[in-house]
């Protein structure tokens, strides 16, 4: 595109105009499959996160992202967390927890990680769009949010590309599921912050 175009104005109101669209498509469709999580299922995950003596998170992609994120979370909260492929993570154990994501519930190295973890005798929470998925029939603890899968193209619930509305739900989640945590945490946020980072 010239930088003539880029400067016209009509252009610059078509670009505002879809971008205002755009904005509202993905607020109502994140606040409507947000508030179809259902919270006796979260409630459920929260409850192993609690007794678990480590947390393992894995998942693949953009998902495996978000994980990472709640896993940084997690950590502020004062919890033993890994991130499964990470060269320092240990080997996962009894009495360890593997939370995991998949919209799919079917790929491939998150399903291996979830059987491995469960042959070893820890337990495993899963974010999945399919009950009836591989990973959800391994996990002690599922949490449905009801997306539209990234293959799903032309699906009725959601105009997004490629799984975008299961990811941005599932980081709405796993940002309520550490406020729930915190707030029966109930440390300060100045307690939290000194064990962030300081290598950055």
């Amino acid at each position: 595109m010239s930088v003539i175009a880029d400067t016209d104005p009509a252009a610059l109101a078509d670009t505002s105009r879809a971008f205002s669209r755009n904005r509202a498509l993905v607020r109502d469709e994140i606040s409507e499959v947000f508030q179809r999580v259902d919270p006796a299922q979260v409630a459920a995950l929260v409850t192993e996160l609690r007794l678990a003596d480590r947390i393992f998170v894995t998942g693949a992609g953009r998902s495996g992202l978000v994980l990472k994120m709640a896993a940084m979370r997690l950590m502020h909260l004062g919890l033993t967390v890994h991130v499964v492929g990470e060269t320092t993570a240990p080997g996962i154990r009894a009495g360890d927890l593997l939370l995991a994501a998949s919209g799919s519930g079917t790929t491939a190295g998150v399903v291996k990680a979830a059987e491995t973890a469960a042959g070893q005798g820890a337990r495993v929470a899963a974010y999945t769009t399919r009950p009836g998925s591989p990973l959800a029939a391994v996990a002690a603890a599922v949490v449905l949010i009801p997306a539209a899968q990234k293959t799903d193209h032309g699906s009725a619930v959601s105009r997004q590309y490629s799984g975008s509305l299961f990811e941005q739900v599932l980081f709405a989640t796993t940002e309520a599921v550490f406020q729930s945590l915190w707030d029966d945490n109930a440390a300060a946020a100045e307690e939290l912050w000194q064990r962030h980072a300081n290598l950055e």
